[in-house]
């Protein structure tokens, strides 16, 4: 701990009292480690504050200090968004204490919720008031509104819903001056120049510190069906889709799982079961719902959907949820892949994106050329079907050294796996953001006008650049005398 740092702690415990600071080493341990455990950062303390006025004041002292700060919320960033250097130059400032869901306006299918906020909490609100937020992901009862909005966060119901972005209404923010963006105002029309919401969602606390949000709700499900499918292959899982998509606008979600990914779950994680009785080379997701007690009830409509598709072949085998439990079952699987890939060994993993129509060959062709150019590995991607979105995931020979295989090859295979995703017009980051992970790759691949104007706006919004270091834009820290 420096002496900027040293000065800076006393100062906010005087302030805002011992809650405020945590810089108990075993407190602030768990919150140095990302989800993956690729990286490992230091920091001296954790900044809490309760209110965005707190958030506010502490931002101005620590630009007043020279002392960056790294935002933090439920820590599940998959790129090390939210780990602080390993040099121990910046702190935390966590936003769990600002948990509060400020409003729930069902007649306007609005709701205000703070940073901290989990977002099976959200969800909780939402629906006492008959109303639902439409984003769900795997890591639901640890992430954390603020840090959803920060990285854009996509998730299961892009499909019908969009990504984050197109769910945030309005944004209150701490900017790295320490002042506050009041934006939360849901304004359908609103020509006041450049839009600071826009900026804000995506920009992975480099820009400031989203304290709320206004977030757009739909109606309550009045029910669902949830429907898993064998397919031959990711492109009868796209004839599938379209199928879906021209008879129907209640399919919320379209998942696409390799009978490898599931094969991982079955293994590792216990009380799962396969949903069909024979192995097939993919699997498909599908989630229907209806939000009007009076519309065709959605397991009738996949039922109805779905046996056409049989009989064309485009479907092997297909059972539908019997009950929620079992439609929870299915669920489970998918959202454990992650948890299963990770017990099962090592892997190089990748969020990409191509278009829609693209992925599917894609998939087949991206999985055979890694496992042709890298001995002994596997590949196969999962996810997003519907919105050219899946985790490609490269896994280690069976036996290998973990720490050893991923520090010799994955600066190996990374670079390989982007350039066929380059060469299929898409992205490098679909949904898990830039952190600190996709750096250099973003500087390799990215065009010089993009990255001359994602430096110019980091550096307008936060010139000591303090705010996040090292995450998304490479810029190095600046000095600011005390």
């Amino acid at each position: 701990m420096d002496n900027a740092q040293a000065k800076l702690i006393v100062a906010i415990r005087h302030r805002h009292g011992d809650k405020a600071v945590i810089d108990d080493a075993d407190a602030v341990a768990p919150w140095l480690t990302d989800w993956r455990g690729r990286y490992q950062g230091k920091a001296a303390a954790i900044l809490s504050p309760a209110a965005t006025t707190e958030v506010a004041e502490m931002v101005g002292m620590a630009r007043a200090a020279g002392v960056a700060l790294v935002p933090q919320g439920g820590n599940t960033s998959m790129v090390g968004g939210a780990t602080p250097p390993a040099d121990g130059s910046a702190l935390i400032l966590s936003t769990r204490r600002l948990n509060r869901v400020r409003s729930v306006d069902p007649a306007a299918n609005l709701a205000v919720a703070e940073a901290g906020v989990i977002l099976a909490d959200l969800h909780d609100a939402a629906l006492s008031a008959g109303r639902r937020f439409p984003l769900s992901l795997g890591a639901r009862g640890s992430a954390t509104v603020g840090g959803l909005v920060s990285t854009n966060a996509g998730g299961t119901q892009v499909l019908r819903f969009g990504t984050m972005r197109a769910l945030v209404a309005g944004i209150e923010a701490v900017l790295p001056d320490g002042s506050v963006h009041d934006g939360l105002s849901a304004l359908k029309k609103d020509n006041r120049g450049y839009d600071l919401k826009e900026l804000l969602i995506g920009a992975e606390g480099t820009l400031g510190i989203v304290t709320a949000a206004t977030l757009r709700l739909v109606p309550a499900v009045a029910a669902r069906a949830v429907a898993w499918c064998g397919v031959a292959s990711p492109a009868a899982a796209l004839t599938l889709l379209r199928r879906l998509e021209a008879q129907t606008d209640t399919v919320e979600s379209f998942e696409i799982v390799p009978q490898v990914s599931l094969d991982l779950v079955l293994r590792h994680i216990p009380g799962t079961r396969a949903p069909l009785a024979q192995a097939h080379p993919w699997h498909v997701l599908i989630e229907a719902i209806a939000t009007a007690t009076d519309a065709e009830p959605p397991a009738a409509l996949l039922e109805r959907l779905l046996g056409p598709a049989l009989a064309a072949g485009e479907v092997v085998d297909a059972v539908i949820a019997a009950s929620e439990a079992q439609a929870d079952a299915f669920w489970r699987l998918r959202d454990s892949i992650s948890s299963a890939e990770k017990a099962h060994g090592p892997a190089v993993q990748h969020d990409i994106s191509v278009p829609v129509d693209t992925m599917p060959r894609f998939m087949v062709e991206a999985a055979a050329a890694c496992e042709a150019r890298f001995h002994g590995t596997s590949a196969s991607g999962f996810g997003h079907l519907g919105d050219g979105n899946v985790h490609f995931h490269v896994r280690a020979p069976a036996g290998v050294d973990a720490d050893d295989w991923y520090a010799r090859e994955a600066p190996r295979i990374t670079p390989f796996v982007n350039d066929l995703v380059i060469a299929a017009g898409g992205s490098i980051s679909a949904e898990h953001g830039i952190g600190q992970m996709k750096l250099d790759e973003l500087e390799r691949l990215s065009s010089p006008a993009r990255l001359a104007a994602l430096r110019a706006i980091k550096v307008a919004f936060d010139p000591d650049r303090l705010m996040n270091p090292g995450k998304l834009v490479a810029l190095a820290p600046r000095a600011v005398a005390p």
